[in-house]
């Protein structure tokens, strides 16, 4: 396939001209960033042609800037939009693999690509398997490979072996357009009732399953477990987020680069009793951080503020910190808190933190550590959207002794005090964090020595304290001129 094709430079640039946009950041991958130039000139070239047939002149598409975005902060899966501010841009198009998660500020269009699919020997490993299955079939695919979906349906329509009912998920629109208003109760786009929580219409009738930019429904009566999930694509991180949601499925997966079938997903599976172990962890913990993932995806400030509102309800000190893309070296930096929730798009979420200091859990996983009544069943939800609540979530009860899996025995937390009726409530507050915080010896139950007793204590005693903010001097600093150059030698550096 040429480049037009692949890239889908006609209707990339009809998008850009139907709305007038004048400044366009593209957003690309490292992968294709060897493309952008070549797309850059094709897509002047159809937006030269696009304003002569509209207007009639021959000259060029009226001040259309095109920004080429890399190296985005987050993940790339996701819509930089503060990548896009920084060139003041209208719109974004994100080329490559995406999440179709919502923006919040910016319209984006989403280039999926086409990868090369042998369509026969699909349909014919489908015909195999699924002949002895004994079930129905529902068919999901990368979005590289949606392209062939309709050749594969018409190549199976042909084969005698197909006797059972074959359904596939449809794609949704490659354009997203961030919500125009939003609940004044919880911050949440308002959504009609034929709409789920990202995007794709549903009917009443039937019961609607959104994920990764697909999107089907089953008849009433039907359920998912009734379903084989026959996937086409790599084992990438699309695929992990449908295997940990219909982890009670049965699921196959036809590699296209290598011309087979994978049905072995007991290495995967594992990860979900893993992730049981960092609920349990994370119930023993006193100082938690909330790693903010993106700036883009809707929704992404309210469930911050439902984390916090969590984490502080049942008796917990919780700090927020942004950073991009997560390792072993920027976490260490912060060795106070106890485990880490990432809130981020549904297939970034799942970090494997084994190198960690301490362990990053999802937004979901949370919820079923610190909420009341709150037990593992082995569903498993990716997608923070779904988790937003109006009301505040039921917390469980301090007081109450509980056991703890890691500590092999019952444990009894802090009760926490009732700040009623005081005088000073900052004070209060501030007695009852410290309590809190507090470490203590298994044995002695005393406070360890070095120990400190609270994350701000904590935060005092290192070296580096972050900028000073001088709140009585409200007038600039003068600044000092640094030293330039390269590092191996600075300019008005004496080299001895």
């Amino acid at each position: 396939m040429d480049l037009e094709s692949i890239y889908e430079i006609d209707r990339v640039a009809e998008f850009i001209s139907a709305r007038a946009f004048r400044r366009v950041a593209l957003q690309f991958p490292d992968e294709l960033l060897k493309d952008s130039t070549r797309i850059v000139a094709a897509l002047h070239e159809k937006l030269r042609l696009f304003y002569q047939l509209r207007t009639g002149n021959n000259g060029d598409a009226k001040d259309v800037r095109l920004y080429v975005m890399a190296d985005t902060m987050y993940g790339n899966c996701c819509v930089d939009e503060v990548g896009a501010s920084h060139a003041n841009a209208d719109c974004v198009i994100h080329y490559g693999h995406t999440c179709f998660s919502p923006t919040s500020t910016l319209p984006a269009f989403l280039v999926l690509g086409k990868a090369s699919l042998n369509v026969s020997k699909c349909a014919q490993k489908l015909c195999e398997y699924t002949g002895k299955a004994g079930k129905r079939i529902l068919v999901l695919y990368g979005l590289e490979y949606a392209h062939a979906i309709t050749e594969i349906k018409a190549s199976i329509s042909t084969q005698s072996c197909f006797k059972l009912e074959v359904c596939f998920a449809d794609i949704m629109s490659p354009v997203i357009t961030p919500p125009e208003t939003l609940s004044s109760t919880n911050g949440q786009p308002e959504l009609s009732d034929h709409q789920c929580a990202n995007g794709c219409s549903t009917e009443k009738n039937n019961a609607p399953y959104c994920i990764g930019g697909l999107t089907w429904s089953l008849p009433v009566g039907h359920r998912m477990e009734d379903y084989l999930l026959f996937y086409v694509g790599s084992d990438d991180s699309a695929f992990a987020n449908i295997l940990m949601t219909y982890n009670a499925c049965e699921i196959v997966r036809y590699d296209a680069t290598k011309d087979l079938l994978v049905d072995d997903f007991s290495q995967q599976k594992r990860i979900l009793k893993r992730r049981y172990f960092l609920i349990e962890k994370a119930k023993d913990a006193s100082i938690i951080g909330i790693l903010v993932g993106t700036l883009g995806v809707a929704g992404y400030l309210h469930m911050i503020h439902q984390m916090k509102d969590l984490i502080t309800r049942a008796g917990k000190k919780a700090y927020t910190f942004v950073m991009g893309r997560p390792n072993p070296a920027k976490l260490a930096n912060f060795p106070e808190c106890d485990v880490f929730i990432y809130v981020s798009c549904a297939q970034t979420a799942l970090l494997d933190s084994k190198e960690f200091l301490a362990p990053v859990i999802t937004p979901f996983e949370a919820m079923i550590a610190f909420g009341r009544d709150s037990e593992w069943t082995g569903a498993y939800v990716t997608e923070f959207r779904d988790l937003i609540t109006s009301s505040p979530m039921e917390v469980k009860k301090q007081s109450e002794a509980r056991f703890s899996f890691i500590q092999g025995g019952y444990v009894e937390d802090f009760e926490q005090q009732e700040v009623e009726d005081v005088e000073d409530g900052v004070s209060a507050l501030v007695n009852i964090t410290e309590k809190a915080l507090r470490v203590r010896d298994k044995d002695s139950q005393t406070l360890m020595r070095g120990t400190a007793k609270s994350g701000a204590e904590y935060f005092a005693t290192r070296s580096y304290h972050g900028l000073d903010i001088h709140p009585e001097n409200n007038f600039p600093e003068p600044f000092l001129i640094g030293k330039s150059g390269r590092a191996s030698g600075y300019k008005n550096e004496t080299t001895q």
